[in-house]
């Protein structure tokens, strides 16, 4: 699945992820990665696909495995799928070795590094199934013209809310907050002795919904616009609420995540991906919990969305191969397959009603698909990132304006 873990991470950002980063997104696993020499499995052209993943855990892992497998069934294809312990270090170390898998998760952020040296195969414009995608998925896996490589699933965020808390604080559903001012004052309501109205993480990957919001982000139109008034009046946002106690930081709260403050009950909303209702049900099952829609800025609607790829290697002696089994693994019936398996949301917009017919309490994640942003995939973008989180952890005291202009110069010296 599309997260940003350790799975308490991937719940932060692809790491990647993204999670990406994410994630966050360091993806783990609870398997090893690839040793076979050539020849037994790698991209080597015998007809064996080699298949490596990072997962959130044994659901995804069975789910994957399974799948592959019926697929090599019918197609008379051999396939092995390995999870990786740290599947960028991993899948860098198979290129570098000259022996990657054939197919791999890849992460947004790691995509114009491994196209700039010609290391993946930009399939993505050969698919029978290209405009199925989500559009900004499609997008997010795009360099100078290319689509690469084919979104497998997608997260974005939404606002959590506490049903019990909420009720308790003579709340009802006509004060789900559509606006700042709403999520402003529906915080303050929620906040008491020992629980805040509001939690999220101290990063760019939570952070980043409320610059979205006030038509902000950091890159747009292919240039560095971390510095715009839009970000600033944005952190100036949640800087002044968490000052006045009505919003903070999870980790501020003694949460991991937003998961675990909603869980604990040390926060009666929180911001998070669709992975947080997998975690509720493994972790906090009785508590109860209804999903919404982020509140739109000054800009509008805004959040933020999450996904990896299915990666293929240039030099790989599989690609037809592996390109079909990227057409099976992202069809209709497969997609939904692994929805229900282990929560990601389809990237083909065909499975949109079936899947809202089949959550119909997550559809507000889905919504978000149509005004998400993702986060920057320049190459360096993982780094700068990474640098502006270390800053927003002290957004509290600090000075937004100034927090913005050294993510912009970061950001400069990278984006072309």
């Amino acid at each position: 699945m599309t997260r940003h873990t350790p799975i308490r991470r991937a719940r932060g950002w692809l790491g990647a992820a993204a999670l990406l980063t994410t994630g966050a997104l360091a993806l783990t696993a609870c398997g090893s990665g690839f040793t076979d020499a050539p020849g037994e499995g790698q991209a080597s052209g015998s007809g064996k696909l080699s298949i490596l993943i990072g997962s959130s855990g044994d659901a995804e892992t069975k789910a994957v495995t399974d799948a592959v497998a019926a697929w090599s069934e019918k197609s008379g294809v051999p396939a092995e799928v390995q999870t990786a312990n740290d599947l960028p270090q991993q899948l860098s170390q198979g290129f570098a070795a000259g022996s990657p898998p054939d197919l791999f998760y890849l992460a947004p952020e790691a995509l114009a590094g491994y196209a700039a040296n010609g290391s993946i195969a930009a399939y993505g414009d050969d698919l029978a199934n290209k405009s199925d995608f989500y559009p900004s998925l499609v997008d997010n896996f795009t360099v100078d013209g290319k689509f690469f490589c084919a979104p497998k699933d997608f997260s974005t965020l939404a606002l959590i809310i506490n049903t019990d808390l909420w009720s308790a604080a003579g709340l009802t559903d006509a004060d789900i907050p559509t606006t700042w001012d709403q999520l402003a004052s529906v915080a303050q309501k929620l906040t008491t002795d020992g629980r805040v109205g509001l939690a999220f993480g101290a990063e760019y990957q939570r952070v980043g919904a409320f610059m979205a919001q006030a038509g902000g982000g950091l890159v747009t139109d292919g240039k560095a616009t971390a510095d715009s008034s839009a970000n600033v009046e944005a952190l100036t946002y949640v800087k002044t609420h968490l000052n006045d106690g009505s919003f903070a930081f999870a980790s501020d709260v003694g949460a991991g995540w937003g998961g675990e403050a909603l869980g604990t009950q040390k926060a009666a909303m929180v911001i998070e991906g669709n992975w947080i209702t997998g975690a509720m049900k493994a972790d906090y099952p009785d508590v109860k919990y209804k999903v919404a829609e982020l509140p739109a800025g000054p800009g509008g609607k805004g959040t933020l969305q999450f996904t990896n790829c299915w990666g293929l290697a240039a030099d790989s002696g599989n690609q037809e191969q592996a390109r079909d089994l990227v057409q099976y693994l992202t069809s209709t019936d497969q997609q939904l397959a692994f929805s229900k398996a282990f929560g990601p949301m389809p990237s083909i917009q065909s499975a949109a009603d079936a899947w809202s017919q089949a959550n119909p309490d997550q559809t507000a994640f889905l919504a978000g698909a149509q005004y998400a942003q993702f986060p920057p995939n320049m190459a360096g973008a993982a780094d700068v990132i990474t640098d502006f989180n270390a800053q927003l952890e002290s957004l509290k005291t600090g000075d937004p304006q100034a927090l913005l202009k050294t993510a912009q110069s970061n950001l400069e010296a990278i984006v072309k």
